[in-house]
């Protein structure tokens, strides 16, 4: 047993905001990680409305916050109220990961470095005559793109409904090295494109707590994925989530969103911490054992 941390005036606090945030399993992870390496630190899940998101931030800097994650709704809107945001995370459009430094907050964005983690290792292979497929285009879609662009797919189609939103989202990389690589389409567009798909991303809150019993994609739809595609959803409770149960009945290599949370969590401590030994196996274990897998 560890000895239990006493919070006392020296604490330090991380944490993170979101909304809802109850169901964010980060806490346990970052807690873990904290507790094995005897610091003196807590993380804690912040709920924040939209409309508060401002006034939180000014607090955060008010109480000394040393830093924090971001996750829906607002890892796009906190962007105006950062002094300062790193390139990768400027390229994305999106922040995940927020550090207090020199009396600024500095944001930036792990989401790619976690999404791409178990494509660069488990499932590694050359992706440069692939294609991608992914569902939504809000912030986490983002980082997907990125991501995929990094691993050099060949072809990356991001599909949304609504088409401004998507337009915009499409105008948002034109002059980045990305642009060629990218297509954007509606919903519509989903039957013609599941079967050319080597990875299928999906980046949608469908299938998350409180909607678990919803999949982005019905059945019929998932069974037109080619043998050996790659399923990934970034949601990563309940699981498997619909979407991913589906997709193994096809025959699909499944991937959920625990480790890209662990080493999105990873790399953010790193930041905050100031320091790169980070213990990965406590993190991916709390979560394994409070998720019931062991």
């Amino acid at each position: 047993m560890t000895k239990e941390r006493l919070i006392t005036g020296k604490t330090k606090l991380l944490g993170v905001i979101g909304h809802p945030v109850e169901h964010s399993r980060s806490p346990l992870m970052h807690n873990a990680a904290i507790a094995h390496l005897g610091l003196d630190y807590v993380y804690l899940p912040f709920p924040i409305a939209p409309e508060n998101l401002e006034i939180a931030i000014a607090g955060f800097a008010a109480i000394g916050v040393v830093g924090f994650n971001v996750t829906i709704p607002h890892k796009q809107a906190i962007m105006p109220f950062l002094s300062e945001i790193t390139p990768l995370a400027q390229a994305i459009g999106a922040v995940n990961t927020v550090s207090r430094q020199n009396n600024k907050w500095v944001g930036t964005n792990t989401d790619i470095e976690g999404f791409i983690a178990p494509l660069q290792t488990t499932y590694k292979q050359d992706w440069s005559q692939k294609v991608a497929v992914i569902l939504g285009n809000g912030g986490a879609a983002r980082a997907v793109v990125a991501g995929c662009h990094q691993l050099g797919f060949a072809k990356i189609y991001v599909l949304g409904r609504n088409v401004e939103k998507l337009q915009a989202f499409c105008d948002s990389w034109s002059n980045s090295p990305i642009e060629e690589n990218l297509q954007v389409g509606t919903w519509d567009e989903l039957a013609k494109l599941i079967p050319q798909a080597d990875l299928l991303v999906n980046t949608t809150p469908v299938g998350m707590y409180p909607k678990v019993d919803e999949s982005p994609l019905s059945a019929d739809e998932i069974k037109n994925l080619p043998p050996g595609a790659i399923v990934y959803d970034l949601i990563y409770i309940p699981k498997p989530t619909q979407f991913l149960e589906q997709a193994e009945k096809q025959g699909a290599i499944a991937i959920d969103g625990l480790e890209m949370l662990v080493q999105q969590g990873v790399a953010a401590l790193k930041i905050w911490l100031q320091q790169e030994t980070i213990p990965v196996e406590v993190m991916r274990q709390a979560l394994r054992e409070h998720l019931g897998l062991g």
